[in-house]
């Protein structure tokens, strides 16, 4: 791991994106709550934030960091057709929580296909990204 004792503790934030593209018929039993695992939405959303509370575990050389407040948003996009989702991480520290935020966007998507795969195995995740970052000597970071 990289050494990180002598930075300065600062607030940082990072957010994260991705898509679950699915067929328009799974988004509409996702919207109607009728998939069989459960409301696919709320579960994921609890799986996003669990895993970026154990990112370090999942990632090796991720430094274990506090995470003050995590985010995490699904949102049906009849466009895609599919599920759009984003991260929010805060913590004050020595390092960022990018890979946080990256975790629960991943996770999440996972959680949909994990959900919906009994009526659609062609489900996709895609495009997952960091698209703000703020904090750090690197400073901010815009990439939507």
């Amino acid at each position: 791991m990289v050494d990180v004792g002598a930075k300065p503790d600062t607030k940082r934030t990072a957010v994260a994106k991705g898509e679950v593209h699915l067929k328009p018929e799974t988004v509409e039993l996702i919207r109607e709550g009728l998939m069989k695992k459960g409301d696919v939405l709320s579960v994921a959303q609890l799986a996003g934030i669990m895993a970026a509370k154990k990112t370090s575990e999942l990632i090796p050389l991720c430094h274990p960091i506090p995470v003050h407040e995590i985010d995490v948003n699904l949102r049906i996009n009849p466009e895609l057709p599919g599920v759009e989702i984003t991260a929010r991480v805060h913590t004050y520290g020595k390092t960022g929580v990018e890979m946080e935020a990256l975790t629960a966007v991943s996770v999440a998507a996972l959680t949909v296909y994990d959900m919906v795969k009994a009526v659609e195995k062609t489900g996709r995740i895609q495009n997952i990204r960091l698209i703000e970052k703020h904090g750090g000597l690197s400073g901010d970071l815009y990439n939507e």
